[in-house]
């Protein structure tokens, strides 16, 4: 089979999965009356009221529901094998690169280009595969279908079973889309897909306000970012006439435009734009604040946005993106400094975080941080290997997280965790590893990816020492903060409510076994990314050699090898140190972190309030923007607007008025002056002309008369 002809395929698997859902989901998975008063907010559901949710429907029997656990899994299934199918033919391929036209989405629509010149602009609805979009398929539905396996257990009780599955094959959908467009427009459909996915599933609890107003959040805070994306890529379109990723790189490596280094031009003015856009999805500063909320919806969603998913994709769109970020240093300068910046702050927050899903999502702003800072600095494929490593152990993460909060009766506060290591074995182990991972112990995936970001920081021509510098303290930060984690949860006395201790069980082997799975990954997909100075062969640098077709050379820097060696153990050495103090600080002398935090009471405070970012937002944007100006629109409305309505009625009142005045006394004055004065002229004659016989007759007598008597007198 021509798997590769078949990618258009790949995306429409999840979307049949998700339609299915949505006609016929509801008849697979009736929802009892019961059920329907909770969700109706008539009643208050039995459960967790957190993460996990379940309701009143737990004891009903739905014998459809297999169906649902085996067409939307399966769904995702079936494109992780097209994937996979598509991907190995590929290789096969001379050059690695295959598009799939569909039809023509957008033609010939004539526009002025930036030169003056008319040009006719054409956008295809087309499928591009090649070693970038090739490693994103493989993560979206490979790590989407282990999420979809763990759901069948999380959400076993949950009511809204097949909305919550049809969301997640959707979301499958439009990430797919996202990865496998061939131009910016299409990417654009995946891009706006997945945030309206996301409210849909952080709000999926939608009789809890908290949840509701999350997404909410994520989908306004997205939307501010997406502004960025369309300007940027209006902008390109009007520059360069095209918005296909095969022509804009090849217009852009053609020589035509000159890298700006002397300063910021179009082509930089492009590059922020678009990286604006990539920190809404992406999570960056200053439009990071969404995703610490999204932890209110089911813990699957949290492992799909944070790991496989929404938040890969202002990543993968910088990357994608690298022929015009490569002409732009000054634009990648921001790049790295936001990314280093969101890393370090981001870590801060995490360490001292309470609820147990909340530190895994600032870790997972702090990891994107490192990722961005790769992009920064040049170093392309090593965020994109970051990106795949941090897919396997942060979805491991989450997904053990929500096995914990699963044991016990839903609480994600670590402060009522505690001694959970053999009460939940397979759950303990999985997240050791993943711990071992993200905080970059040497043989696990982590180690590899997170220490050619610092490398390359360090290194390159675009890095410096300052940059590394952060890279290497956020290291140290984040290794503490996962160990404080394990610690609290795992290790140390019980402090688990004790009518909830003797219910915690380990949980089944449909959330087992993706974690065992994930815990795999954990360690044996760094390995292909090995060190160049660890001399072990191709073999072991198979993911640089394989993304080297789609990004630009990247410049080294000339160091020597006992450099690189020394800071690989420098980064190791803070690890370890990160990893022990938090052992001693939180099984051996835990009095020492609450002694701390009263000493250093306005530094944990301003921790612990993530920074009063949120609060400044509120005053800035919710009631200085909105409020203020909602305050400010009510004065111009009732002053400018109104008083111009009840301006214009006084004129029209007072015109009227002088109107009246001049009908009466001038017009109608004018018509009885007129009147009167023709009367007063004729009054003298009305004497005359009675109208009587007898008068006319008298009058000739008496004037002939008087002519008689005229005639005899003279």
């Amino acid at each position: 089979m021509n798997f590769l002809d078949q990618i258009w395929l790949i995306p429409l698997f999840p979307l049949f999965g998700a339609a299915l859902m949505f006609f016929f989901g509801k008849a697979l998975d009736p929802q009892p009356a019961s059920d329907v008063a909770v969700a109706a907010g008539l009643a208050e559901p039995h459960g967790h009221g957190h993460g996990h949710a379940p309701a009143v429907g737990v004891g009903h029997v739905r014998p459809l529901r297999w169906l649902i656990d085996f067409i939307c899994p399966g769904m995702v299934l079936l494109s992780f094998v097209f994937s996979v199918g598509a991907v190995w033919q590929l290789r096969q391929l001379p050059v690695r690169i295959h598009q799939v036209i569909q039809f023509t989405w957008v033609a010939g629509m004539p526009f002025h280009m930036a030169n003056g010149h008319l040009a006719t602009f054409q956008a295809d609805w087309g499928f591009l595969l090649d070693p970038l979009s090739a490693v994103m398929i493989l993560v979206v539905t490979g790590i989407g279908f282990l999420i979809h396996v763990y759901s069948t257990g999380y959400m076993a009780h949950d009511n809204g079973y097949y909305r919550f599955f049809g969301y997640l094959n959707l979301f499958v959908f439009f990430m797919l889309m996202l990865v496998l467009a061939n131009n910016y427009m299409l990417l654009f459909v995946g891009w706006e897909g997945v945030g309206l996915c996301s409210y849909l599933l952080i709000g999926f609890y939608f009789h809890k306000k908290s949840a509701g107003d999350a997404g909410k959040k994520a989908f306004i805070v997205n939307r501010v970012g997406d502004a960025g994306f369309i300007l940027g890529m209006l902008l390109m379109m009007s520059v360069l006439g095209t918005v296909k990723f095969t022509d804009v790189n090849a217009i852009l490596r053609s020589g035509q435009f000159p890298m700006e280094t002397a300063g910021f031009g179009v082509l930089s003015a492009m590059a922020v734009l678009m990286f604006f856009g990539a920190t809404g999805k992406s999570a960056q500063v200053p439009l990071y604040i969404w995703l610490p909320d999204a932890m209110e919806g089911p813990t699957p969603v949290s492992a799909l946005i944070h790991a496989a998913t929404m938040v890969t994709a202002g990543v993968y769109m910088v990357a994608r993106s690298a022929a015009l970020f490569h002409l732009t240093p000054h634009a990648s300068l921001v790049v790295a400094v936001v990314g280093a910046f969101t890393a370090i702050l981001a870590a801060s927050i995490a360490l001292v975080q309470n609820d147990i899903k909340r530190v895994l999502a600032y870790s997972t702003v702090s990891q994107l941080g490192y990722m961005f800072l790769a992009l920064g600095v040049g170093a392309y494929w090593v965020a994109i290997f970051h990106l795949f490593t941090h897919a396997f152990f942060k979805a491991l993460l989450f997904l053990g997280s929500g096995s914990v909060i699963h044991a016990v009766g839903g609480e994600q506060d670590m402060r009522r965790m505690g001694a959970l290591k053999d009460k939940i074995p397979i759950t303990h182990w999985t997240m050791f590893v993943a711990s071992l991972a993200i905080a970059g112990i040497p043989g696990f995936a982590g180690f590899f990816s997170k220490d050619e970001i610092l490398w390359q920081a360090f290194s390159s021509p675009l890095g410096s020492q300052l940059l590394w510098a952060v890279g290497i303290t956020t290291a140290g930060l984040t290794a503490f903060y996962m160990w404080r984690l394990m610690n609290l949860t795992f290790y140390g006395k019980s402090r688990v409510a004790p009518e909830t201790a003797k219910h915690i069980h380990e949980s089944p082997a449909s959330m087992t076994v993706p974690l065992t799975l994930l815990a795999a990954g954990s360690v044996l997909v760094g390995w292909l990314g090995t060190p160049k100075l660890w001399n072990l062969g191709a073999d072991f640098h198979k993911f640089e050699t394989w993304l080297a077709p789609v990004f630009p050379a990247a410049a080294e820097g000339e160091h020597a090898a006992s450099t690189e060696w020394g800071l690989m153990a420098l980064s190791v050495g803070i690890a370890i140190a990160g990893i022990a103090i938090a052992r001693y600080f939180y099984v051996r002398k835990p009095e020492i972190p609450e002694s701390l935090e009263t000493s250093f009471k306005p530094l944990h405070t301003l921790l612990y309030n993530k920074w009063y970012v949120d609060e400044i937002y509120d005053f800035l944007f919710v009631n200085g923007l909105c409020k203020g100006g909602g305050l400010a629109l009510g004065v111009f409305d009732r002053e400018v607007v109104d008083g111009g309505v009840n301006g214009a009625g006084w004129l029209t009142r007072f015109s009227s008025k002088v109107s009246i005045w001049w009908d009466t006394w001038v017009v109608d004055g004018t018509v009885r002056f007129t009147a009167f004065f023709v009367k007063l002229l004729s009054y003298p004659t009305c004497l005359l002309q009675t109208g009587r016989v007898q008068s006319y007759a008298f009058f000739v007598v008496l004037g002939v008369l008087a002519a008689f008597g005229y005639y005899i007198v003279r």
